[in-house]
């Protein structure tokens, strides 16, 4: 009987045991987590901080899921070694596992700045539940916050507080918000939502000092001289993969792990998936790191596949996001923001009345866009990244108001018809 050794326990790695479980109905399957809790939605973390769900609502599968599935959970409990040649990995508690398969699914750790003062009481990062738990008690007797950093785990930190009725301000040393996702003209409206929510945003600065006093946080201070009092920050500066074990063990380590199209590292029989794996962006056409949760399950349920014995290639994925902020909904992916315009087109639909459209072509071809305000167009321009449709004969109705499926090469409709 075969063993399957899962490290993560978030979308992936679940993504990954059931699809083990399909392909192998009586292999041992094991998922070890240094949290302590059953599967959740990490993007629910902030919810959670704005005391809109509970911990029952974030969870990703019914309580017996585990049980169910034929699962031996771990859960608190950290893994510190792998020994590759001997199929071994020994946990925080000296216990040690052996396996047949092995899977990384060990995500990201926030990327900590280098700033004076981050040790104070009251600093904090904004990546799990324990997180969430720990700002949300500390903020009981305190109002004032600021939140280092201005792209997708900041806003979301700053969102949750803004909830909670805290006083909160965001420091971003770019010039805009969510300068990796939007480009200008939608960055501005969604600063212009923020701001009507009552969130001060300060750019331009990255926080050069935090201040304390008697070892707690008592302001920020700009490199421009300016201080803001507060006695909470959040360093939200991004998440960088979590190689350690890894690259401790001798896989091959870049920015992340990098995978064949199997999912499968520089040593046989151990895959990787999520936010630590680097596999093929579709959009970008190269291998990349791609830290969002559609990645994680489409990596991890072709990895727990090709485990289990199959030999399927991943499909692809590629960095989209759709969400809302302040009211605002946006979705952005691929390339929407080239570092030149050589070789690329650009269509707009100007920023009107709260709503922004852009598309980036290629050689012909969709390889990003952004949308403000109505995502209903997201699909289906996505649908038209992944497949590499030359969209030339009908460029000029993606911006259109009536753009829409009917728009679509009729096997490309039929295929998106029939998945929804």
């Amino acid at each position: 009987m075969a063993s399957y050794l899962i490290i993560g326990n978030s979308a992936g790695g679940i993504a990954a045991a059931e699809a083990i479980r399909r392909g192998d109905p009586k292999g041992a399957i094991t998922m070890v987590s240094d949290e302590p809790y059953p599967a959740y939605s990490r993007p629910l973390i902030s919810d959670y901080l704005a005391g809109d769900v509970t911990l029952e609502k974030m969870l990703l599968r019914p309580a017996d899921f585990y049980p169910s599935h034929g699962i031996e959970a771990i859960l608190g409990t950290k893994v510190t070694r792998l020994e590759l040649t001997q199929k071994r990995a020994t946990l925080a508690d000296g216990r040690t596992l052996k396996w047949d398969k092995l899977l990384l699914a060990t995500g990201g750790t926030p990327t900590l700045p280098d700033i004076k003062g981050r040790d104070l009481k009251g600093v904090f990062v904004f990546n799990t539940l324990d997180d969430a738990k720990a700002i949300g008690d500390y903020l009981i007797a305190r109002h004032r916050a600021v939140v280092i950093g201005g792209g997708l785990i900041g806003l979301s930190a700053a969102k949750a507080l803004l909830r909670r009725g805290n006083e909160t301000t965001v420091v971003v040393r770019s010039a805009r918000l969510l300068s990796t996702l939007l480009d200008a003209e939608a960055s501005a409206l969604m600063e212009k939502a923020a701001l009507a929510k009552g969130l001060k945003v300060i750019k331009g600065s990255g926080g050069e000092e935090i201040l304390g006093q008697d070892g707690q946080v008592k302001g920020v201070a700009l490199g421009r001289g300016e201080t803001i009092p507060c006695e909470v920050v959040i360093l939200a500066r991004g998440v960088d993969p979590r190689t350690e074990l890894a690259r401790e063990a001798g896989l091959k380590v870049r920015e992340g792990i990098p995978v064949n199209e199997h999912m499968e590292t520089s040593a046989p029989g151990v895959y990787a998936c999520g936010d630590v794996a680097e596999s093929y962006d579709f959009a970008c056409q190269e291998v990349r790191v791609n830290p969002v949760w559609p990645s994680a399950v489409i990596g991890g349920l072709t990895a727990g596949a090709n485990m289990a014995g199959e030999r399927n290639p991943c499909p692809g994925t590629s960095a989209v996001n759709a969400l809302s902020y302040f009211g605002t909904a946006i979705a952005a992916a691929g390339q929407a923001n080239p570092p030149t315009l050589d070789g690329f087109e650009v269509l707009r639909h100007p920023a009107h009345n709260g709503h922004y459209e852009k598309v980036v072509l290629q050689d012909g071809r969709v390889v990003g866009f952004i949308l403000v305000g109505n995502l209903e167009k997201a699909g289906v321009i996505f649908s038209l990244i992944k497949e590499r449709v030359d969209v030339t004969p009908f460029k000029k109705d993606l911006i259109s108001p009536s753009f829409g499926y009917a728009f679509l090469p009729a096997k490309l409709r039929q295929a998106r018809i029939a998945a929804e």
